[in-house]
């Protein structure tokens, strides 16, 4: 297809931005959880999003034969750096093609800033939903070039991406399932961002899990009883949501390079993250298993 270049096994892949963790996630503690690519084909992309080139960070499985599901992952704050990566590449061995685009790219390499003020001011804040929601289109239209079936599509975000996961998942009809790391579900209305979580939760496409810290004070307990409320009065994808809360968990606490990683609740929630990717498999998700993401919140 016309607007996706391939460089697969890419040298910036192997060195560059995507094998070192963003200096603006300091403090960042020598703990990070290394993937191999062993088995897989890794590598950049690009795809044309309203005369943008959109660089894609993607791992699949090298063997196999048929097209893959498709993963689309969407990163923190601090852009497709080595945690991404490491993500997308853990999902790869689970047999998904797993793309990762770089969705602040029309600013900058946002893992190269060595500040999170810098980067919230020069970056994030500069970064509209609309185009956002644009570029992952653009990537999930694309999948099938690089073997994935387009028509088993799901997505993950963390933290920021979190937030985007329940976004994309009101706009796309073609999402079979998503899966929400600790994203932001209501905040200021902006130019840049005129909707938040809790005001698309009724008008959800595809079944979503959140997987939430209970001490996280980004997303305080009336921001996740809001959620829910909207959840359980919408459509039949919003319905069979769900919201999983580890109550002694706080902010992106599966973020292995970071002091905030706690390793039995990221390892519990993975797990649940995993089953809820599975759905990505199910073409038709709703007709035949609606009842399948029930509430079951860990205690």
């Amino acid at each position: 297809m016309d607007g996706l270049k391939l460089k697969s096994n890419s040298s910036r892949t192997v060195m560059g931005a995507h094998e070192r963790v963003s200096a603006a996630a300091s403090p960042v503690q020598g703990t990070t959880i290394h993937t191999d690519a062993q088995g897989l084909v890794v590598g950049e992309t690009s795809v044309s999003s309203a005369g943008f080139e959109v660089p894609v960070y993607f791992a699949k499985p090298s063997l196999g034969s048929g097209l893959h599901p498709v993963l689309l992952v969407v990163s923190e704050v601090f852009g497709v750096h080595a945690h991404i990566a490491h993500v997308c590449r853990r999902l790869a061995k689970r047999g998904y093609l797993a793309l990762a685009p770089d969705l602040f790219a029309r600013c900058g390499d946002a893992s190269a800033y060595q500040t999170l003020p810098e980067l919230m001011r020069e970056v994030v804040s500069r970064t509209a939903d609309t185009q956002v929601i644009a570029d992952l289109d653009a990537a999930a239209a694309h999948a099938g070039v690089l073997g994935g079936d387009v028509g088993r599509l799901g997505i993950t975000g963390f933290c920021w991406g979190g937030r985007i996961t329940w976004l994309y998942a009101a706009h796309n009809a073609g999402v079979n399932a998503g899966v929400a790391w600790y994203g932001r579900l209501d905040g200021d209305v902006t130019e840049c961002t005129p909707a938040h979580p809790v005001s698309v939760a009724s008008r959800l496409c595809a079944p979503v899990l959140g997987l939430y810290g209970g001490q996280d004070p980004i997303v305080p307990a009336a921001h996740l009883s809001a959620m829910r409320a909207g959840l359980e009065q919408g459509s039949p994808a919003a319905r069979s949501s769900r919201i999983d809360v580890y109550p002694h968990a706080g902010h992106a606490f599966f973020a292995d390079y970071r002091a905030s990683y706690q390793p039995a609740d990221a390892a519990h929630a993975w797990g649940e993250c995993l089953r809820g990717c599975a759905r990505t498999a199910l073409r038709d998700v709703l007709g035949e298993h609606s009842g399948c993401m029930t509430s079951c919140r860990p205690s």
